[in-house]
């Protein structure tokens, strides 16, 4: 530890309050293993009110009674043992960009974050590790009554509309064990409330970096769009590159009332020894629609299903989404989509790349429940292998109750052609760019949708994926 990390931490310790009101960090010695008495540490390292300290020691005891799940890719490589699950920081939380400390600032800046909230966004919350550093919002939104802050803060200033959405009816603890993990020790994330009838014209967006090994990182995500609103929400998350373990395992909880639209855009680059293990879902309310962008890249082993559950009259939800599976990567991901009341829309699109070895696939489930009449569903997953070792499943499930329905699935899979590689390396280019050419051609319905910024970060990430030099 450095000698000015020393002095960051020694000021920090039980002493001054930030002006909005988070205190500073207790002083706090990392150690490896999960147990309930880190969980009860955990909530009183962050002076948080007994109602959440109760909701993670319920989501604990919740873990405890699951198995790990053997359905899927496998996971016997993550020893929950060998992590470190919380990491206080020795700096407080700022809303001033001038205040992060240097070190922390320095690596945002590379990533572009400030210049990105200056340029493009109404917002910014910027995660490092576990613990939130910087959160901001134009002042013009905040004179529209929009809400956007860290978890942690909005725990503390708006506790009623925390308490009443927090892993309650849309992703509760005992929907999976990951799910129960994150509800027993997050950290971070972000808090987005947008007021009736209120347009978002810039994104608001957060950034998660992971820097510690053998680490663990469980931010929340919850973003509630009321009646007739309008609002997007961009991610980011990056990872030091290790030669150990390390487990990402977040939850995203959006709301869409009446009317409203909510898009949630993730472009994901974890480093190739992260477990990225997620939960995501929206319940969407009579005429709402939810879209939901994903661009998926590097991470060990990632399992990633958004689900919309459409439970008002005409509710529409739209699944957009890329994964790229390189040498020793396991990609499972695809979409759920619960059609739970009449005249609801679905697209699920799907678009996986593998390559030297890497395994991609694709796992839907779409479900028609008896009263659903007029619904209309359509699925497509297609997969591009780019050599023989490479490997690309599709595992649909289509659950249709209900007649007077249209439902269409389609998948593919293929090989690049070596003809066209040829060809293009006949007109100047490299190997390399001739196959990230073909592989933007590929992905490009989904990158269409993203922002230009977002959109060309994701061709520079396939074009470093074809260059073997990710994470």
């Amino acid at each position: 530890m450095t000698i000015e990390k020393e002095k960051q931490i020694s000021e920090s310790v039980d002493t001054v309050k930030p002006a909005f009101g988070t205190p500073l960090t207790r002083l706090w010695t990392p150690r490896k293993g999960l147990s309930r008495q880190l969980v009860e540490e955990i909530s009183w390292q962050k002076d948080e009110p007994d109602w959440m300290r109760q909701k993670r020691l319920k989501s604990f005891d919740i873990f405890e009674s699951k198995p790990m799940p053997t359905w899927g890719p496998d996971l016997s490589g993550l020893k929950f043992d060998d992590l470190t699950f919380y990491t206080a920081p020795g700096y407080k939380k700022t809303r001033s960009w001038d205040e992060v400390p240097q070190d922390i600032k320095d690596t945002y800046e590379k990533l572009g974050i400030p210049e990105a909230e200056r340029k493009y966004l109404a917002g910014v919350v910027a995660v490092y590790d576990n613990e939130t550093v910087y959160e901001g919002i134009k002042e013009e939104y905040t004179k529209q009554g929009i809400l956007f802050a860290s978890m942690d803060t909005a725990v503390k200033e708006y506790p009623d509309i925390v308490k009443r959405h927090f892993m309650t009816n849309n992703v509760p603890p005992t929907d999976n064990k990951f799910a129960a993990l994150h509800g027993a020790v997050w950290s971070g994330g972000s808090f987005m409330w947008v007021p009736p009838n209120t347009k978002v014209n810039l994104p608001l967006q957060a950034y998660f970096r992971m820097e510690g090994k053998e680490e663990g990182t469980f931010e929340h995500t919850m973003l509630i769009v009321e009646e007739g609103s309008d609002a997007e929400y961009i991610e980011g998350c990056t990872a030091q590159q290790y030669s150990t373990n390390s487990l990402h395992s977040a939850v995203v909880e959006i709301f869409v009332r009446k009317g409203a639209r909510a898009r949630y855009t993730t472009v994901q680059n974890w480093s190739s020894d992260v477990y990225n293990l997620n939960t995501k879902r929206a319940l969407v309310e009579e005429e709402g629609k939810m879209e939901w962008v994903g661009g998926s890249m590097g991470s060990k082993i990632t399992m990633l299903y958004p689900a919309s559950y459409l439970i008002g009259k005409g509710a529409k939800a739209d699944h957009l989404n890329i994964a790229f599976a390189n040498k020793g990567q396991h990609k499972d991901g695809g979409a759920k989509v619960i059609h739970g009341a009449p005249y609801t829309t679905s697209n699920i699109l799907a678009k996986s790349v593998a390559k030297d070895g890497g395994h991609a696939g694709f796992r839907g489930l779409v479900r028609v429940a008896p009263g659903a009449y007029g619904s209309k569903v359509k699925v497509r997953c297609d997969g591009l292998l780019m050599d023989e070792f490479s490997k690309n499943d599709t595992f649909p499930n289509m659950q249709i109750q209900q007649n007077d329905v249209l439902v269409e699935h389609e998948a593919t899979v293929g090989r690049v052609s070596e003809e066209t590689i040829f060809y293009m390396m006949s007109r100047g280019l490299s190997e390399a760019e001739a196959m990230a050419m073909v592989v933007n051609g590929f992905i490009e319905p989904v990158t269409k949708q993203l922002p230009m910024e977002y959109a060309l970060e994701l061709n520079r990430l396939v074009a470093l994926e074809m260059e073997g030099s990710i994470g």
